[in-house]
């Protein structure tokens, strides 16, 4: 009968252990091992008899354990300790693991990757601004907010616009209790517009049920539901909540795979998990849906970065001969091809102002490209936008790489303790001291090229864009002073666009009048408001020659 309840006993633990902590069944992961190196440790002991003699008092081993045991015992602990040391060292692995981020590509100019951006386009909603955001329209409803709470924000494009959008999980195991066919839908805030907030309940006229979540219990849960279902034996890992182009909610959770070893965790594929339906679909990279913005987890890629610039000349590099390791972590940005990269800034081991270079890693494919391209790193430009503000105190985002007409920029929000945006700022990333602040992304850009055409002597003439020149007769003019800056707009004949331009760039701007003909330089612009380079008033050169 003991033997019986002792059995029972194992089975019922055996059962909570795979039950809770869900092991991965392949070679490569210690978790299955470990759960049975425990139960054989409790059978060792159930096995094991324990009497007190009645005459002495002492206590006696009534019977001894199987060899068996204690044989499967050492072969699990030598699984879980011995081989991963054995097969996975960096000492002895040293070069599988500089080349698992795959063949990096030298590219020649970042301005040829990241594609020239509107500033209605710019991210100014970071994930902290928009957790408040979210955070705020869920108070609005309190008979909701009181039954779940916001979920990680992950940013998508959804249908060419920026999204940061969080699922509704329930905030606790009653409220699960009570709620279990799902929560009622997902938040969504515009990365570009703080004022576009969104929570969508309704989807093609269907209420919004997310039943299978991080946050639900038993079969509900997200990757218990994938456990058991067919994926016991794979790595599953960055359970992302996206939305497809319709607007339908999905989990996205990547697939991966031991490279070496019991390490190098390399993303495989991916399954999409429907967050109402629970309907599982696996892709292969090459095949995942265009909805899906990424596949590659960020710690992945920031591992494997660094490995491939730590070990670049081996394991034995005591010298740091050209190591390279990230900045400040990876940034999603957006290609010219619309695809999604994983961004960060390479800076030779030791320094800490300057980057080297900077590298795209597509976050479908892995595909890398380095830009040997020196500039400041992303805390250097932080800084660098707080110094302009100090007096404020204003604190900058993380900086987020554009194409400004041709001109490799950070762009960041300034924000006052309350983690509220106040201003904006952009850094030129070859020279951090050209910095341009503003009330407003245009006050921003305009000041950004003021000071960047000031310092032409400072850069790279070859990195300025082209520009156009038109000469024309101004038709309205009107001047405006910003920040203590004079700024003059005005408009010229058979051109749509308005121009502007600080006295800064000409003396002859303040006393231009309608009717003068002028010739005005400027970078190709997708703004409907175009900052000049360069400023000439004919008629004013013509009256100083008549004298």
């Amino acid at each position: 009968m003991k033997k019986i309840l002792s059995l029972l006993s194992l089975a019922v633990l055996a059962f909570v252990l795979f039950y809770i902590n869900l092991p991965v069944i392949n070679y490569g992961f210690t978790g299955f091992a470990f759960i049975l190196l425990v139960l054989v440790i409790v059978a060792i002991v159930f096995s094991t008899g324990v009497t007190v003699s009645q005459k002495t008092k002492q206590v006696q081993l009534a019977a001894m354990p199987s060899k068996f045991l204690y044989v499967l015992a050492a072969i699990l602990l030598a699984y879980c300790i011995v081989l991963p040391i054995a097969t996975s060292l960096k000492m002895f692995r040293t070069d599988s693991y500089q080349k698992l981020i795959g063949d990096v590509k030298n590219g020649e100019k970042i301005t040829n990757h990241i594609a020239p951006i509107s500033i209605d386009k710019i991210r100014v909603v970071d994930e902290n601004l928009a957790y408040l955001l979210g955070e705020k329209i869920l108070g609005s409803q309190p008979a909701l907010g009181s039954q779940v709470e916001l979920g990680n924000f992950c940013i998508q494009k959804v249908n060419d616009d920026l999204y940061w959008v969080a699922p509704l999980l329930h905030s606790g195991f009653l409220k699960w209790f009570n709620n279990q066919e799902g929560t009622a839908g997902y938040v969504m805030v515009s990365a570009t517009n703080e004022r576009d907030v969104k929570l969508v309940q309704h989807v093609g006229g269907k209420a919004i049920k997310i039943k299978y979540q991080p946050g639900a219990y038993f079969s509900s849960e997200l990757h218990r539901h994938t456990y058991f279902n067919g994926y016991a034996n794979d790595g599953l890992t960055d359970f992302s909540f996206e939305i497809d182009d319709a607007g339908n909610p999905f989990w996205v959770i990547t697939k991966y795979a031991k490279k070496i070893g019991f390490s190098g965790k390399d993303a495989t594929g991916i399954i999409v998990v429907d967050a109402q339906s629970g309907v599982i679909t696996e892709y292969s990279i090459a095949e995942t849906p265009k909805w899906v913005d990424r596949i590659q987890p960020l710690d992945f890629i920031e591992h494997q970065l660094n490995d491939w610039g730590e070990y670049v000349h081996g394991y034995w590099n005591f010298s740091n001969a050209d190591k390279l390791r990230t900045t400040e972590g990876l940034t999603l940005v957006y290609g010219k091809d619309n695809k999604s990269y994983w961004y960060t800034g390479l800076t030779s081991v030791g320094k800490d102002e300057s980057a080297v270079g900077f590298v795209l890693v597509d976050t479908r494919t892995k595909e890398a490209t380095f830009y040997k391209q020196s500039g400041a790193t992303e805390y250097a430009a932080q800084s660098s936008a707080e110094g302009k503000v100090q007096e404020k105190g204003y604190k900058a985002s993380l900086p987020i790489p554009y194409n400004i007409n041709n001109i490799p920029a950070y762009v960041m929000t300034l924000k006052d303790d309350g983690g509220l945006v106040k201003m904006f700022a952009m850094v030129d990333i070859s020279d951090y001291t050209i910095v341009g602040v503003g009330n407003t992304m245009r006050e921003t850009l305009t000041a950004f090229k003021n000071v960047y055409n000031m310092a032409d002597n400072k850069i790279n003439p070859n990195s300025v864009s082209n520009k156009k020149t038109v000469k024309s007769i101004v038709t309205r003019i009107q001047n405006d002073v910003k920040n203590g800056n004079s700024f003059y707009y005005f408009k010229v004949k058979d051109y749509p666009n308005i121009f502007v331009g600080s006295s800064q760039i000409s003396n002859q701007l303040p006393v231009t009048i309608i009717g003068d003909s002028i010739a005005v330089s400027f970078d190709l612009d997708l703004e409907e408001v175009i900052d000049i380079s360069t400023f000439e008033n004919i008629n004013l050169k013509g009256s100083m020659k008549s004298k």
